[in-house]
């Protein structure tokens, strides 16, 4: 519990505060680099490691501290799916596991901690001390990372040829023989509006 710990108190660092998010990202992690064999991620081992992380919460600021993922090395990978989960990929062996917070660990840390009447009480209680598979449901899968999606992955960049920014990584479509950034190419997909 000694790792578990001082992983918690750089979560909590790292993070701005200690949640029951933090402590299931904390653990989460750890199962995933278990279930692989991955002993030093963020030293030797880090060359080996990408993570798909499924949802933008504090779990997902705990599973990168732990692992050394990070999006700008190009190893943590965000799939916005609103799901407690996460898959770990070791790049040598090509093996993945996904691992999932189960549903009834709330329930669980209410049944342990009765008592206490703050759910995210409970819960940061429980989620240090229920076993893996209590919180957790995990599977062996295939990821096929693709060459572009790589650490260290090199590519042309270009202007748009509609409003000139940089595009890396392929990051475009050819329209009508110009070939455009994807927010120039699918304006209704964009998060931004352009006020003029």
């Amino acid at each position: 519990m000694e790792l578990v710990d001082e992983l918690l108190r750089q979560a909590d660092a790292a993070h701005g505060h200690l949640c029951a998010g933090q402590i299931l990202g904390v653990r989460m992690a750890l199962l995933g680099l278990e279930r692989l064999g991955i002993h030093d991620p963020r030293g030797a081992d880090r060359k080996r490691l990408v993570t798909y992380v499924e949802i933008d919460r504090c779990a997902t600021d705990a599973i990168g501290m732990v692992t050394g993922c990070r999006l700008g090395k190009r190893t943590l990978k965000f799939r916005d799916w609103g799901k407690m989960a996460a898959t770990f990929v070791d790049l040598a062996a090509g093996s993945g596991v996904r691992v999932v917070a189960r549903e009834d660990s709330r329930e669980l840390a209410r049944a342990l901690y009765p008592h206490i009447e703050l759910k995210s009480r409970q819960q940061i209680l429980a989620y240090r001390e229920l076993a893996d598979a209590q919180l957790f449901t995990e599977k062996w899968v295939g990821v096929n990372v693709a060459p572009a999606e790589l650490p260290g992955y090199k590519t042309e960049r270009f202007p748009c040829s509609r409003c000139g920014e940089g595009v890396n990584f392929g990051r475009f479509r050819d329209v009508d023989s110009q070939r455009l950034c994807l927010s120039c190419a699918r304006p209704e997909l964009r998060y931004w509006t352009p006020e003029e």
